[in-house]
Order: structure tokens, then sequence, then C-alpha cells
């Protein structure tokens, strides 16, 4: 009896290009003559345009040709072997500025060709920076419930012996028991900011229109400063409202964008008000049992003379500041507030450029 020979069950193939845009790294594909091959709805994202926009595009016309992605292009093709490179910078009048971690490797059968990988360094930076300036909360958290206690009571003691001494004082000695009233006043002052720290209360957390924040603290700076000060405002008018308690987040960006006014050069002064949303970051928030996301960036930028080396990773610190009279109290209640919030907050700083980044969950009724 003869064998029939049948042919295996055909499958359908599954679409390469749909598999790669639910990749969540930016996937680019690089010709040999630098053009856009292809490009994922993640590189899309990442790099603000759309992938019809992109196609047969060439990469210097998104980026300058010093970027050290064009060097590990030139690596990858002269060795044909895989590449990987972290803290690449990807900034350009086109491309938002962020530090990327690149994997390049060469495309088979298609000599010079090569698949970039991309992925966003900065966030899990962020997170990490985050949590130190959290510990570094809880310490003064500590420190002010202790001096709330002991050392405020003293004062009170030290205070009202001045008073009683400048009324038998002579003339050229009232001097001195002013003195150390007022010193006493401003260290009484210290500790009920510190105080702050200590406030261990739940957030009430509303549906927050962070953009109404932003407008009511440019308002209340530019009513409070006599130098001329030029606001730009890049809004986003779609974003979502923030989860999040307004009293608080009107503090924070009060702070920032008064040590932005307080850093600009006397002339040519300049904020800038930035807000965008942001896919695919999403963080546990203290008193919730589910992860929020955290797709709200807002952006406070001066054209200042920056922040110092040595102080810019200690900037969220208490007691750190750049200021000859501060406290070093203000960015560190900074960011316990974001943090209390579930949040980030960041700052990227050189001459003429510091920006500070704060990221915030939406409200949660959206996330159901």
């Amino acid at each position: 009896m003869a064998t029939v020979m049948t042919k295996p069950r055909r499958t359908d193939a599954t679409d390469p290009g749909a598999v790669l845009n639910a990749v969540g790294n930016a996937i680019l594909v690089i010709d040999s003559d630098n053009r856009i091959r292809f490009a994922n709805h993640a590189a899309e994202q990442m790099l603000g345009v759309s992938a019809a926009v992109l196609l047969h595009r060439p990469l210097d016309r998104l980026l300058p040709t010093d970027n050290p992605l064009f060097s590990l292009l030139d690596k990858v093709r002269s060795t044909d072997t895989s590449i990987s490179e972290a803290g690449i910078r990807m900034e350009s009048p086109r491309v938002q500025s962020m530090s990327v971690t690149v994997d390049g490797s060469p495309l088979p059968d298609e000599r010079g060709t090569v698949v970039l990988s991309l992925r966003s360094s900065s966030i899990v930076e962020q997170i990490n920076r985050q949590l130190t300036h959290r510990h570094a909360a809880r310490s003064v958290m500590s420190m002010a419930a202790m001096l709330a206690h002991e050392v405020k009571n003293p004062l009170s003691g030290i205070r009202g012996a001045a008073q009683l001494l400048e009324q038998n004082a002579a003339d050229n000695e009232r001097e001195l028991t002013r003195l150390i009233c007022d010193e006493t006043d401003r260290i009484v002052g210290l500790v009920d900011r510190m105080d702050e720290f200590a406030d261990q209360r739940p957030l009430e957390r509303r549906a927050v229109n962070i953009h109404q924040v932003l407008e009511h603290v440019r308002k209340l700076v530019q009513a409070g400063t006599s130098q001329s000060v030029r606001f730009i405002e890049n809004y986003d008018p779609s974003l979502p409202p923030v989860h999040g308690s307004r009293d608080q987040l009107i503090q924070v960006f009060l702070n920032l964008v008064k040590n932005a006014a307080e850093a600009l050069p006397e002339q040519s002064g300049e904020i800038e008000l930035t807000t965008r949303y942001r896919h695919g970051v999403r963080l546990a928030v203290p008193g919730h049992s589910s992860r929020l996301a955290l797709p709200i960036e807002v952006a406070v930028r001066d054209n200042g003379s920056g922040i110092p080396d040595d102080l810019r990773s200690h900037l969220f610190d208490p007691f750190v500041t750049t200021k000859p009279h501060g406290s070093g109290l203000g960015l560190a209640l900074a960011a316990k507030i974001i943090g209390d919030h579930g949040g980030i907050i960041d700052v990227d700083s050189e001459p003429r450029r510091t920006e500070f980044r704060v990221i915030l969950p939406r409200h949660r009724e959206l996330d159901d």
C-alpha cells in the first residue's frame, strides 16, 4: 500500500514588525549610509517623531555628528560584533535631552546595517537618587523631632532672660540683648522649618491641575521679585490631573522657581516651565497597595550660572545650599514632599542651563 506523504501544517508567521513594536526599548535599524530603515513605537516616543517621518531620514538630521552614537555605529561596523555603551547623551533641538544605554548589533546579510536598542538610563538613576533623598529626609525627621523637644524650650528661657536684661541695660548694651533675641528667633524659625519634616500625616490627595499650580507660582514669583524675569511656558494642554496635594505642590514649585529666579543673571534672565506626558513609568506610592503611573513630568529650567559640581550630587541633602545665607532645607523638603507623592525629583546642571525635573503620578481614577 502506497504511503501518502503529507506536508506539515503551515502556521501563520508572526509579523516581525508587530513584535518589535511591542518591545519597550526603542529599536532603530540604521543602514550603511546612516539612514533610518526602521523605528518601532518606543523609538517614536523617545525621539518625539513618527515612524513615517523617521523612515529613510539621515540620522544626522536628528543628532549632531559628534554624538557618541555615531562612534558606536562605526565600532559595530568595523568589528562586526555587538557593542553596548551606557550613558550616551541624546540631545539636540529635535530630541528631548536624556541619557540612554545603547546596544548595537550588526544585521546579518546586510553589510553596514546596524540594529540599535536604546533604553533610558535616566529613570533608573533618578529612582536610585530618589531613594537616597528619602533616606536623608528620614534622618532629618528624627533630628527635627529631637530638636523640637530639646532645643525650643531652652531657647524660650534664653530669650526671656535677654528681654529682662534689656529692661535695665544701658543703651550701648541693648544692642547685645537685641542680638541675643534675634538669633534666638532665627534658631526657633529653623527648628520650626525642620518640624515640617516630622509631619507624618498621610497626604490628602485629589485631582490637581498642574498648570494651575504653575501659573499660581509664576504670579507669586513675578510679584515678589524686582528684577525683570522672562517666563517661557511650554505646556502640554492635554495632560491629565496630578494625584496629589495642591498646597504641597505649590510649596515645591515655588521653591524651585524662586531658586531659579535668584540664580539668574542681572540681564536676559529666563525661566522655562515645561510639562509633558511620559509613558511607561510606574512606582509604588506610599499609602497604596498598587503601583501608580508616573507619566507627568514638570521641568523648571533657568539660564543662570549653574550648580557647582561638588554640590550637585548632594543638593537634596539637608543643610546643603549654594546661597550665602540659605538654610539648606528648601530642596530637602521638596524632595520629601515629592517622595511622599511617590514621585521623582532630579536636577541636571551646566553653565547657563540648570533644569529641575519632577515626575508625578496622574490622578488614580484614570488608572482604573
